[in-house]
């Protein structure tokens, strides 16, 4: 969704286990952002629905807290010597990232975020905090799937916070998202940009297995990311998506949400080179796949632009393949890499 309107915080309903947190949530009469997606590309403009995590606003920290943080991990990256290096770095609880790593010569560095743990549970809640400053270039990837389990009479709830400096890029690549019978998930992202700076980010959205062999066993997932164009002077909302799925009140599988389809994936572009003619080639690339695709675009910020690709499959491994070849299109053109390969297996 594009574009910011002043409206009531959206009621997340009940946690037993972390209600001191969200007692002051309130209902609001406002719907997430339709599944579904038709095929080609357009330039469209929305309102959007009010933060979760409270007042807008691309300073708008990780909210205040009541109870405990499961994990927590914090990392800045700038330049030294060329490369691209990590100048802030602390994490506690579970959430931690591995040694740094370069793909190719371009300098770009590569970390890899871990959960020891190994899944999301009930009432659990990690925070993140990442900030690339001016000419840094960073990659940022999981390790694995990021899975949530059962979390009965509560949600697992993950919060970031991205800050990218005048000329820096972030490719955020995690892997798939897997959502098991009787979970609750809900992701809270606010992304700041200069005017000058890149942002890829890649998201999959796929059904655990459950015994009865059912696609929609989970009960929520709800990712919401808020992106800000921010100079010196102003900072303004260029994009705001809000997805919720709820299978138990409503037929997901149908027309006019997951089409027939169980997996989801979206690409988030933003970089002033983003423009009709790349929604237009994405789309076409998408149309080479088993998935049903659209593409859209976001009104000029300050010369940036937003894109948003979002694909429908009963494949995770289609949706990745989509996902990667269309990131390794821009990789190649704007800045002469590889198509990402991440070496994980």
């Amino acid at each position: 969704m594009i574009g910011g309107a002043a409206a009531a915080t959206p009621d997340f309903g009940p946690c037993p286990l972390r209600d001191a947190r969200h007692a002051a949530a309130q209902k609001s009469g406002s719907a997430a952002a339709a599944v579904g997606s038709r095929r080609g590309s357009e330039q469209r403009t929305l309102r959007a629905a009010p933060s979760p995590l409270g007042k807008l606003g691309p300073h708008a920290g990780l909210a205040s807290l009541e109870g405990p943080v499961r994990g927590r991990l914090e990392l800045g990256v700038s330049v030294r010597g060329g490369r691209s290096v990590a100048s802030r770095q602390f994490h506690e609880g579970a959430l931690r990232v591995l040694r740094p790593h370069y793909l190719d010569e371009s300098g770009q560095v590569c970390y890899v975020m871990v959960n020891p743990g190994g899944a999301y549970l009930g009432a659990d809640l990690f925070l993140i905090d990442v900030e690339v400053e001016a000419g840094a270039d960073l990659l940022l990837t999981t390790q694995s799937a990021t899975k949530v389990y059962r979390t009965p009479g509560s949600f697992a709830e993950q919060r970031m916070r991205v800050r990218l400096g005048e000329g820096s890029r972030l490719e955020l690549m995690p892997d798939q998202l897997i959502a098991y019978r009787e979970a609750s998930y809900r992701q809270n992202s606010r992304i700041s940009l200069h005017p000058t700076s890149s942002l890829v980010m890649a998201e999959v959205i796929t059904p655990g297995w459950s015994p009865d062999g059912a696609t929609f066993k989970y009960e929520e997932v709800r990712l919401r990311n808020e992106i800000w164009i921010e100079d010196a002077h102003d900072a303004k909302l260029l994009a705001l998506d809000n997805l919720l799925i709820r299978p138990p009140l409503n037929d997901v599988t149908g027309m006019g949400f997951m089409e027939g389809f169980s997996h989801l994936g979206s690409l988030v572009v933003v970089d002033p080179r983003v423009d009709q003619g790349l929604a237009d080639e994405l789309d076409q690339i998408a149309g080479n796949f088993d998935a049903y695709t659209g593409v859209s675009l976001t009104a000029a910020i300050a010369g940036s632009t937003g894109l948003v690709l979002r694909s429908l499959s009963n494949s995770t491994e289609e949706l990745n393949t989509l996902l990667g070849v269309c990131a390794g299109v821009l990789r190649e053109r704007w800045y002469g890499q590889a198509p990402l390969n991440l070496r994980k297996y």
